[in-house]
């Protein structure tokens, strides 16, 4: 992690933690844990609880912080989703080191675990079905009616037990369930499954079992063994920590360690979704490119586009920890990208919708070498070359016709400096006979103006351009929000979602040139193109010779205005 990072703000959870270690609690331990599910790829949401849980621990001696798969459901986890958040922690900055466990792990001592609950009047062997269990669970403002199996004699439900651990049943047909309180207020606790039959092949253990402890029941007996102290989550699981203490309380004979559980605002943000379902609805429907497509908000996503993880840290860091939802514009991420890569990215020259230009006052075999800083505020980045030609091509946009009011760009008749090379002069404006399209403009420079403003007259506009010969085609894919409303995941009904993608999300300009020497960059490598904002070049579809730039995001302001400045 880069020593520049400011410390992250003393929050409510800092302030619990550090009041803990002050008064010798856990004996001053700290031990987190992020604990995904291997169902799914990690998104921004879930660097926001990596950024606090991992960094949480760095910050006082000795402190640890476990990668712990919570693979209960086999039905829905693959190695694929392991390796790519294993990928994507390291990616973000942060080390494990030997403490990476699986809930799998456990599933001896939690099996031993659940037969000490029967044996002690807290669980029993139910015939329930699910549609019959939802039945009896009751609502929000009535109490639920208990199991006609809830007193069955402890022996049958431990023998029931050992039976479904040994296959004798299909799924379905008995679960081991928690008894509680049927007329408890928080339906969490209304004798909840903490066992299932599933017949299903596990990553980890492939087919040594065939009953599966569900997430609640798991979890907290998972952070127990590992010694966790605070287990931190985001706040849909507030209205399971009565469940998590209550499992906890019951073995307390047997675990020597009872986590504190803590709960903080998930992260929503604007124009996205973070729920794992959804996301997987956008991969299925080949809205998207694939979970790592650039306009997804997963963390391979956000990787293949260009952000950075030092941006995605400092964007965490911003936004902060708290109980309050958590609702952020997509604007402050954009910022924390555009501040990071300012300061690092080298300049370069793309043009993405080429039009033509013929210097008449150029011969057409002259070829001179000019000289660019690769960062105007980092000589350290030193100077690459541009070749001033006959030829050259500039952005369609920045030539009109019928300019609007305060166009600073060409026009007939009209002046503009070029970036790092001369102030032209556009004298006629050659058009397609079938068409009228503009397909070229010729145009006259001044050679006392290399660098330099004419004494006696004031040029406003500064175009940026390339030399035709001189330079290199690129596919360029320019990538708006994926949504066309800022809070799709409150108008997302069902599977019904297509009406609120937005069709101008992904642009692929097939045209676009480069300047020489971008066109064989490895995967990832970021530049700022000039006044079009900053690119990376793409992961999956760029290949040497044939580069392909996703653009990661906009430049802040107008590019005219800032390169006014530095000219």
């Amino acid at each position: 992690m880069s020593n520049n990072e400011e410390v992250a703000p003393l929050d409510f959870i800092r302030q619990i933690v550090a009041n803990d270690v002050s008064e010798g609690k856990h004996q001053g331990r700290v031990v987190t844990r992020f604990p995904p599910e291997p169902n799914g790829f990690l998104h921004i949401g879930h660097a926001k609880s990596i950024c606090l849980n991992f960094g949480v621990a760095s910050e006082y001696p000795g402190g640890q912080c476990n990668l712990r798969f919570d693979d209960t459901n086999p039905l829905k986890e693959e190695d694929l989703y392991i390796q790519s958040i294993r990928t994507d922690v390291k990616w973000l900055g942060f080390d494990w080191q030997e403490h990476m466990y699986y809930a799998s792990d456990y599933f001896e001592p939690l099996y031993k675990f659940a037969e000490r609950l029967i044996e002690d009047g807290h669980a029993f062997v139910c015939e329930l079905n699910v549609e019959q269990m939802r039945e009896y669970r009751g609502t929000l403002t009535e109490a639920g009616k208990e199991s006609p199996w809830r007193n069955r004699p402890m022996a049958e439900s431990l023998d029931l037990l050992r039976r479904m651990r040994a296959g004798e049943f299909p799924e379905g047909r008995y679960t081991l369930r928690a008894k509680i309180d049927m007329a408890s207020p928080n339906i969490n606790m209304r004798d909840p499954v903490i066992y299932r039959i599933l017949h299903a092949h596990h990553h980890q253990t492939a087919g040594q079992w065939c009953i599966y402890p569900t997430y609640d029941y798991a979890h907290c007996i998972s952070d127990a063994l590992e010694g966790i102290t605070h287990s931190l989550c985001t706040l849909e699981f507030e209205d399971h920590r009565p469940l998590y203490d209550w499992i906890l309380d019951r073995l307390s004979g047997v675990l020597s360690c009872h986590p504190q559980q803590i709960e903080f605002s998930r992260l929503v943000l604007e124009y996205t979704v973070v729920s794992k379902r959804k996301l997987n609805a956008l991969v299925r429907s080949g809205a998207v490119d694939g979970w790592d497509d650039p306009r997804m908000p997963t963390i391979s996503g956000l990787r293949r586009r260009g952000y950075t993880p030092s941006a995605i840290r400092e964007f965490c860091r911003r936004i902060g920890i708290s109980k309050t939802p958590n609702n952020v514009e997509l604007s402050l991420l954009e910022s924390c990208i555009r501040d990071d890569l300012e300061q690092h990215a080298p300049r370069a020259m793309a043009v993405l919708n080429p039009l033509k230009v013929v210097i008449t006052t150029v011969a057409e075999e002259h070829c001179a070498e000019l000289s660019a800083a690769n960062h105007p505020q980092n000589p350290a980045l030193g100077s690459r070359k541009l070749y001033w030609m006959r030829e050259i091509i500039i952005e369609r946009e920045d030539f009109a016709e019928n300019p609007p009011k305060q166009f600073k760009r060409l026009v007939p008749g009209g002046e503009v400096r070029l970036r790092h090379a001369y102030v032209i002069r556009c004298d006629e404006v050659i058009k397609d006979p079938a068409s009228g399209e503009v397909v070229e403009l010729r145009c006259s420079h001044d050679p006392a103006t290399l660098h330099a403003n004419p004494s006696d007259r004031k040029v406003k506009g500064v175009i940026h351009w390339l030399p035709l010969a001189r330079s290199c085609p690129a596919e360029i894919r320019s990538y708006e929000t994926l949504f066309n409303t800022a809070n799709p995941d409150e108008e997302w009904q069902g599977d019904d979602f297509t009406r609120l993608l937005n069709p101008n999300s992904l642009q692929i300009l097939s045209a676009s040139r480069i300047e020489e020497g971008l066109q064989n960059l490895p995967p990832g490598t970021i530049y700022q193109f000039e006044r079009q904002g900053y690119f990376c070049v793409d992961s999956k579809y760029s290949s040497p010779g044939k580069p392909v730039f996703n653009r990661t995001v906009g430049l802040r302001d107008s590019w005219g205005k800032q390169q006014n400045k530095e000219s």
